[in-house]
């Protein structure tokens, strides 16, 4: 991975926010939002890619990565906080109007401020298997090991999980894995290492039960909406996808072959999807 972005903090909505920037000086502009348990690195590959052509922003939530952890959990870890922190941002960014790449939760984000407070600002939609409607089984499955997070002695450890839960993201390579691997590592303070995350994000359920039923943001939308949806996601189902394709900004569908929740954005096919969606092709 050449090391051809920078690392920045600001403060948005009273809440150190961490992201990296690619490509600086370019005119056009990405956001880039990470999954649920991730962080904003997760975007490096496609990032560098976009590099060329695009300022690409990879923000971690708050409670990720290098992001300030919530003192107030039951009332920010929720979409609508989310959206607050992304248009704080964006407006310190000093950007006017920009596409947005969103997997999984960094979707939803971009769904909901595209539908309110980001309305018109944001130009291009890119759902990383994300829609407005989520299976209630892949929620419970993902609650289950985000709010327990896995502890291991050492790294090694901790990359052979990553790579069973993680499984559904398709085909990494070895050196993918041990990017994703240290990309999202921290140390507990008994030595042993664990995801890099808070795990009381996961109350986003507990207090924001209705957080990822987005119909009604979704029918007010009106830009251009790319869908890639994994072939065999258990989050976004298939007949939620063929809604997505006659309601709203009726989307684009596009079915990644070989992966489950979600598609790492990893490999030269999924980046042409992306690039020529945001080109306007």
């Amino acid at each position: 991975m050449s090391a051809s972005f920078s690392s920045h903090y600001l403060r948005c909505a009273g809440r150190e926010i961490h992201y990296t920037e690619w490509g600086a000086g370019n005119a056009e502009v990405v956001i880039a939002w990470h999954g649920l348990a991730r962080t904003g690195r997760d975007m490096d590959e496609l990032a560098r890619h976009l590099s060329g052509r695009y300022r690409v922003i990879c923000p971690d939530t708050l409670g990720r990565g290098l992001s300030q952890w919530s003192p107030a959990p039951a009332s920010e870890y929720c979409l609508d906080f989310y959206v607050k922190l992304a248009v704080d941002l964006v407006d310190q960014l000093g950007l006017g109007a920009f596409h947005w790449v969103g997997t999984s939760m960094g979707g939803a984000i971009g769904t909901l401020a595209a539908a309110g407070p980001l309305r018109g600002r944001i130009r291009r939609l890119v759902l990383n298997d994300n829609g407005p409607q989520l299976a209630e089984a892949a929620i419970a499955r993902i609650r289950s090991y985000a709010g327990n997070p896995a502890a291991f002695d050492t790294v090694s450890e901790l990359e052979q999980y990553f790579r069973q839960v993680y499984k559904p993201y398709g085909a990494l390579s070895d050196a993918q894995w041990r990017h994703l691997t240290e990309t999202s590592v921290r140390r507990l303070p008994d030595g042993r290492v664990t995801p890099h995350y808070d795990p009381a994000m996961v109350q986003q359920f507990i207090h924001h039960p209705q957080d990822y039923q987005l119909w009604d943001a979704w029918d007010s939308l009106d830009l251009p909406v790319l869908c890639l949806r994994g072939e065999d996601s258990d989050l976004l189902l298939a007949e939620t996808a063929e809604a997505m394709r006659s309601r709203g900004p009726r989307a684009v569908v596009a079915t990644i072959a070989g992966c489950g929740h979600a598609p790492a954005l990893n490999v030269p096919e999924q980046f042409a999807l992306v690039e020529r969606f945001l080109g306007g092709v």
